[in-house]
């Protein structure tokens, strides 16, 4: 039997946002990142191809990581973000392990699956768990794998050996301010309204030169 593409509902494009929530981050940082969400949230929803086809889900890290339901970009609201506690970056990866596991809908006779989805991670410090381990079993699925996986670096603490390891490709923005987080989250929304319209070529095949160039305060390690 072969697909029916005609009766099978819309593919979706999973878009994961994994954001460091420690205590280092608290004060201006941290309204930043929630204002930045808050900016990708209106930018999705200006783009017909994006709220066609968008689902997004926020994994925070502090003590451990919390995740937010996949929703669709119509019905998302961004969450309240508090920063307190250390940088459980290995509980969040296998968060998005679990995530994965249970959220993405492979292909089947009824209908077609899910894109390749994306994931964002944004951290200011080092891990403070078990990482690489998590790190590693998402490296190696076999099933409901990554498209992309892009990590930014903010501020002079972070990791950065760390997240070369873990990530695709790895941002680093040298100062954790306002306007530069602002920038960043412009450049993920235009990301993923360029990868929106993409999916259909097939997400697996998209290198990181089909994404947006990031913005001049943000280099490309």
């Amino acid at each position: 039997m072969g697909l029916n593409f005609d009766s099978a509902p819309a593919r979706r494009l999973p878009v994961y946002l994994l954001l460091d929530v420690s205590g280092s981050m608290a004060g201006e940082p941290i309204s930043a990142v929630h204002e930045g969400v808050n900016i990708l949230y209106n930018e999705l929803m200006e783009n017909p191809y994006a709220i066609e086809t968008v689902w997004l889900s926020v994994i925070t890290f502090a003590y451990d990581a919390q995740r937010t339901p996949l929703t669709e970009i119509t019905e998302f609201k961004p969450p309240e973000l508090i920063a307190k506690g250390p940088t459980a970056l290995g509980a969040a990866l296998r968060e998005l392990g679990r995530a994965l596991d249970s959220d993405i809908i492979a292909n089947s006779p009824e209908r077609k699956g899910d894109y390749k989805p994306l994931a964002f991670l944004l951290t200011d410090g080092a891990p403070t768990d078990e990482w690489r381990g998590a790190a590693q079993a998402l490296k190696a699925r076999t099933k409901a794998r990554l498209g992309k996986f892009i990590a930014l670096a903010c501020g002079p603490q972070a990791d950065l050996a760390v997240l070369q390891e873990l990530a695709d490709h790895t941002l680093v923005m040298r100062d954790l301010r306002s306007d530069m987080l602002h920038e960043y989250f412009l450049w993920v929304s235009a990301s993923v309204k360029k990868m929106s319209v993409a999916a259909p070529r097939a997400l697996s095949d998209t290198s990181f030169n089909d994404f947006p160039p990031p913005p001049p305060t943000i280099e490309m390690m």
